[in-house]
């Protein structure tokens, strides 16, 4: 048996107010300009890896890859500074392939293998659209690991696989297309009800015993079926964060379901069930270990940091569905391969050195230190958990940018150690030198055709 040692999650800063798309009350969680799904899943998996032994494999799952064909995966390995031995795998297709990839990181974990479980997604929407004003962009990750480090055992689990056409994207789609509501609930609701019933009835548990009940879905016709099904009271439905996040494809049922975990008590049962294409549904029992598996940033901590005065016009900008006049300067260049791999533990993993004579950070990495001149005394250290200050900044109005002024910055980071670097998440007129920073991992461009990640400063969340 296995469960969740740590979890952890992320919503980004930004908000768009659905009123602004014409589409009611509420907003959605929206992926600034250089984020996407692989940074999304960095910043939900930094928490969780704080603590405890590094995972052994790495599972992420997403219907919004950054590249179609390599391995997004890669990336979030160098980013977090994971083992170069590390197992890999990646799963896409559907919505419910972000629960799928937790059921085999606890398959995995079972056989010995403590596993890294990621899920993220950017969601685009055509204009006017449901999935539009209803998505939201997100990401979560866990720790899957032997039960007698879990938060959350695994109790039981059921799948059912339904060949429907409900939701789809053909490759050369920019948006997906679903068809009739009332005739996909007419199908999945069914596969539903019976995929969470052999659940209940392996963990030999009845519906008045779950603390909490966490249902993701294509089809909300579907989903709305199961609570009267099963005679679920009120209060046993998890918020589905409709009016705060939106629905985050294969994040959804994990950023419940973590959002369920930061409040639960031990003897907690809570189900969650993701229905596209068929049904997983699973049951968890918190333990006694929960408050050592949850993350310092919980998922309503995410919500309220937020700033909700994000224009239409530029959503669409920033997801490439507005056309727009750019920047008249040159275009990016494209990164070159090899100078990428050879400083790859500097680029992704933002790991500088320090000074074994005199303590001094040095970034980039040096053979020989900036402070005291010695010369090949370093020792590898990263930098990308530690706080920083603005020393010094300025507003650039020339610089290439879907967001500007870009703001640049000097940060010196606390234990030693300054780079120039720019900031994100940040509004440029309220910046101002001392102002406390923390690190965090962005899409910095996309050159004819290649991703140049790295890192950049934003205010503490």
């Amino acid at each position: 048996m296995a469960g969740i040692a740590r979890y952890g999650s992320y919503i980004p800063y930004f908000r768009v107010a659905r009123s602004a798309i014409g589409a009611g009350k509420g907003e959605r969680a929206v992926a600034s300009y250089d984020e996407d799904s692989v940074s999304m899943a960095v910043e939900a998996a930094r928490e969780p890896l704080r603590a405890g032994a590094p995972p052994e494999a790495l599972i992420f799952a997403t219907t919004s890859p950054p590249y179609a064909e390599k391995l997004n995966a890669a990336t979030i390995q160098a980013a977090l500074g994971l083992p170069a031995t590390l197992r890999s795998l990646e799963l896409g297709g559907g919505p419910r392939m972000g629960l799928g990839a937790l059921l085999l990181g606890l398959d995995l974990a079972t056989a010995g293998q403590r596993t890294l479980v990621a899920a993220s997604d950017v969601v685009v929407g055509a204009p006017g659209g449901a999935r539009e004003s209803q998505g939201g962009d997100a990401a979560v990750a866990f720790i899957t690991a032997p039960d007698d480090e879990a938060g959350a055992v695994c109790l039981a689990r059921a799948s059912a696989t339904t060949e429907i056409l409900d939701a789809w994207r053909l490759p050369q789609d920019r948006f997906v297309s679903q068809w009739e509501e009332r005739f996909g609930a007419e199908v999945l609701a069914p596969v539903l009800l019976d995929t969470v019933t052999r659940a209940l009835r392996s963990a030999e548990i009845e519906p008045t015993d779950l603390a909490s009940v966490i249902v993701d879905a294509t089809n909300a016709r579907a989903a709305a079926s199961l609570p009267r099904a099963l005679n679920l009271k009120p209060q046993q439905l998890a918020d589905p964060l409709a009016a705060s996040v939106g629905r985050t494809a294969s994040a959804h049922a994990g950023v419940l379901l973590a959002r369920a975990l930061d409040s639960a008590k031990p003897g907690d049962r809570i189900l969650v069930a993701s229905l596209a294409d068929g049904c997983d549904a699973a049951i968890f029992e918190v333990t006694g270990n929960i408050a050592a598996a949850r993350p310092a940033h919980g998922v309503d901590a995410w919500i309220g940091a937020k700033r909700s005065d994000l224009g239409y016009n530029t959503y669409l900008k920033w997801r490439g569905v507005l056309p727009f006049e750019p920047p008249r300067r040159p275009d990016p260049d494209r990164p070159a391969a090899p100078p990428m791999h050879r400083h790859e533990g500097w680029k992704l993993g933002f790991v500088g050195a320090r000074c074994r004579s005199c303590g001094a950070g040095n970034l980039p990495p040096q053979r020989v230190c900036t402070a005291c001149g010695a010369v090949d005394e370093m020792e590898r250290e990263r930098f990308a958990d530690r706080v920083c200050r603005i020393a010094t900044f300025t507003l650039d109005h020339l610089a290439y940018s879907l967001q500007p002024p870009v703001v640049a910055a000097v940060v010196d980071f606390d234990g030693g150690g300054r780079i120039a670097c720019e900031l994100t998440d940040v509004d440029p007129s309220h910046v101002a030198i001392g102002d406390e920073l923390e690190m965090t991992f962005r899409r910095l461009y996309t050159g004819q055709g290649v991703h140049n990640y790295f890192w950049k400063a934003r205010p503490r969340r």
